[in-house]
């Protein structure tokens, strides 16, 4: 039982030495170089356990991602203004609308490993300053980059990007299939690090929660 114990505590110490590192460790570990005027704004949203990546809509936005107004989302509604992305685990993210629906087979596979989904959310004018929005400004050759990194996270099939049936939490948001897998270590907050960096911004090294990847950003753009 003690050895069991100590086995635990020194987990917890080095999973937590882990992430004060991942945050304190910038990823790429040197500044990249100047690029082009900022004239692209996003958006990075923050909840409790959860990122995601608000990109403005405008004409070239609406085409490169044409599918989700074929799937009756409101792209080209007058007062659409950003479409919110997010990467996550397919049994937490479709199971757990809220924190009241939270049961035990979601949280164990988030905690191993699950399939991931795509979570597509339209909204309206999202407020700035917030404690849970930051904005960047980052030029055009990176905007395209990070576009490109969340377009190749949908899971194709032969139509396209593969839309689960009755899954979403209004009429404003979708689910799809995902690329790649879920797990503790590789998680939504990793997969917003990571299109972060596509689009030339520094973060930590591992950022597996927002609070985690909030600071990395505060640290280092």
């Amino acid at each position: 039982m003690r050895r069991s114990l100590r086995f635990l505590a020194a987990l917890v110490v080095a999973v937590a030495l882990a992430a004060v590192l991942g945050t304190l460790v910038p990823r790429p570990l040197l500044p990249a170089a100047a690029g082009g005027e900022g004239t692209r704004r996003i958006l990075v949203l923050k909840n409790a356990i959860h990122t995601d990546i608000a990109i403005p809509l405008d004409y070239g936005v609406r085409r490169r991602f044409a599918f989700l107004t074929a799937a009756g989302l409101p792209t080209d509604a007058p007062q659409a203004r950003y479409i919110v992305f997010g990467w996550g685990g397919r049994a937490f993210y479709l199971e757990t609308p809220t924190w009241s629906q939270l049961k035990a087979v979601p949280v164990l596979k988030a905690l191993t490993l699950d399939a991931s989904v795509m979570h597509v959310d339209i909204a309206g004018a999202i407020l700035e300053p917030h404690p849970d929005v930051a904005g960047f400004d980052i030029d055009e050759a990176h905007f395209a980059a990070l576009i490109d990194y969340i377009a190749a996270s949908f899971q194709n099939g032969a139509n396209g990007p593969v839309a689960i049936d009755n899954a979403g939490y209004s009429t404003y948001d979708r689910f799809y299939e995902a690329n790649g897998h879920f797990n503790a270590l590789v998680g939504c907050n990793t997969w917003t690090a990571a299109a972060l960096r596509t689009a030339g911004l520094r973060t930590g090294w591992w950022n597996p929660v927002p609070v985690s990847l909030w600071w990395s950003l505060q640290l280092y753009d």
